[in-house]
């Protein structure tokens, strides 16, 4: 599997504010962007917060995308992956409507009553891990469902489990003209951080977007 992760960050480097809430990094042009990199993907991937914060649908906005899809024999939007270890995704999230397949990805202890509401709703649940989801184990299951290009959007706790886990091949960063500040608002790679093997990357191109360039990078494992 081929796994990119993309994120808009200030110059400053945060994902968003210390409250969390979506903040309007990019604009238009790298909105397309985006919107044309999910369509060259199998999947579109974020974690349980992003879901709890944005409650995004992660599919496709141009129509013309959607079209060649089908007429290359695809569905007409990838399907949606959801991190969610302590299975916090509420039942009427909008990735779990019938745009498109949804597949979450939770632990051998997720509860249930839980894996059963969220089947019920239509997704497929992919339990690997003790008491977190193993996404090494878990993508390992993707793939066998056809998902060869992932498209990963997010938060700042699933890429750097990705990044930990040397699950990473590209990595694209919009990075916009604003600082945003705080010690506890997100950054593009949380979690506990690396204090050695630090992940090694080579940049690749820049491109200015916006008000603000795009980096992209592969990833050296």
């Amino acid at each position: 599997m081929d796994v990119r992760v993309n994120a808009a960050i200030s110059a400053d480097g945060k994902l968003s504010s210390r409250r969390r809430e979506q903040i309007a990094i990019s604009g238009e042009r790298d909105f397309d962007r985006v919107d044309g990199l999910r369509a060259e993907s199998d999947a579109v991937m974020v974690g349980v917060g992003t879901i709890l914060a944005d409650n995004p649908s992660l599919t496709i906005d141009e129509s013309e995308r959607q079209e060649q899809r089908r007429q290359n024999g695809q569905p007409e939007n990838p399907a949606r992956v959801v991190a969610d270890s302590h299975v916090r995704t509420p039942p009427d999230a909008a990735v779990l409507d019938d745009s498109a397949e949804t597949y979450l990805l939770v632990s051998d202890a997720a509860p249930s009553d839980f894996v059963a509401q969220m089947e019920e709703q239509g997704a497929t649940v992919i339990a690997t891990g003790e008491n977190r989801a193993d996404l090494a184990s878990a993508f390992q299951e993707l793939d066998s469902h056809g998902v060869e290009q992932l498209f990963v959007e997010g938060g700042g706790e699933v890429i750097y489990s990705l990044f930990e886990d040397e699950l990473v091949d590209r990595l694209s960063v919009f990075v916009g003209s604003l600082v945003i500040g705080g010690r506890d608002a997100p950054t593009l790679a949380d979690g506990d951080g690396f204090i050695e093997d630090f992940p090694q990357l080579e940049l690749d191109t820049v491109t200015q977007v916006d008000d603000g360039v795009v980096l992209e990078y592969d990833v050296l494992n």
